[in-house]
């Protein structure tokens, strides 16, 4: 049975607005962070098969879905800061967190921030403690790993032309860039689909959050970009960090960076046969490894 959900609004102390997605349940909290080009819609299957035990609120990050984007974001902290504020605003107290992908860097940096408000954390499909690095061709032609926001924004062979799809609202071409990347073992239902593809044309800020993730690092070790903040030492509440085996967005090496760098506080589970949204290839599989992790 499909379970309400309602979609509100909330004002932060720094102008901007947050939306997001809250479905009822009991007293156990869980705050869902979505990734790059998704918004909260891409939560939808979850947020229905997760257990009434739990209250569910799943955040549209600002520039994503029906959040506001008055001031362009320059680093991932500025996601970490708005959900600071959401869950001051919400009176939040001992949450879960999940994040996704980018979800999984903004959740981090948070939890290293503001400690005491989240008790556990899980990490699906989530980028490296490291970053994850933005490889394209610069100026000269050259094709590397690009160091500033105007060379990413410039882009020729990936931001411009999601830009564009955006822009023209171009659905086949964003299917394709899914199909290829993200839907490799299962796709949504077709009036899903539609529905998500819609959702990935609410975003404002594609080249802030690819510069964001390049020089995103809370490890203590250089990533070849920029020195490590060391800031993951400040993560000790126990984190459930899991990936598809299938996964062709995050590589196996940035997991095994976000496994050394959190220490004993991680434990791993492999999602066998599932690419970088194991919420379509198999959501029985998430929802029991998320469940019993939680429970």
């Amino acid at each position: 049975m499909v379970k309400l959900v309602q979609m509100k609004k909330v004002d932060l102390p720094n102008g901007e607005t947050l939306a997001y997605r809250e479905r009822e349940g009991g007293k156990k909290i869980v705050l869902l962070i979505h990734g790059n080009m998704t918004s909260s819609k891409h939560w939808d299957v979850l947020i229905d098969a997760l257990d009434d035990d739990f209250r569910v609120i799943a955040v549209d990050l600002r520039g994503f879905g029906e959040s506001s984007y008055y001031a362009p974001i320059q680093q991932i902290k500025d996601f970490s800061d708005d959900i600071a504020q959401f869950v001051t605003v919400l009176e939040l107290h001992d949450f879960s967190i999940i994040g996704w992908s980018t979800g999984g860097a903004v959740a981090m940096e948070y939890c290293a921030d503001y400690p005491g408000h989240c008790t556990k954390l899980i990490l699906l499909a989530s980028a490296s403690t490291r970053g994850y690095p933005f490889y394209g061709i610069n100026a000269l032609g050259v094709y590397g790993r690009l160091c500033t926001y105007e060379e990413i924004k410039r882009e020729p062979t990936k931001t411009i032309p999601v830009q564009h799809a955006y822009n023209t609202g171009n659905r086949e071409f964003l299917k394709v860039i899914w199909n290829s990347m993200i839907y490799t073992q299962n796709k949504p239902e077709p009036c899903k689909y539609e529905e998500y593809i819609d959702d990935m044309m609410t975003q404002r800020n594609l080249a802030e959050v690819y510069h964001s993730l390049n020089i995103y690092n809370i490890s203590s070790v250089h990533n070849g970009l920029v020195k490590g903040s060391g800031k993951v030492s400040e993560i000790t509440i126990p984190v459930l960090v899991m990936r598809g085996n299938k996964d062709l967005v995050v590589t196996e090496q940035m997991t095994k960076e976000i496994i050394e760098d959190l220490g004993n506080n991680a434990i791993y589970r492999k999602l066998m046969d599932c690419g970088h949204s194991p919420l379509i290839d198999n959501l029985d599989l998430l929802n029991e490894e998320i469940q019993g992790y939680l429970k």
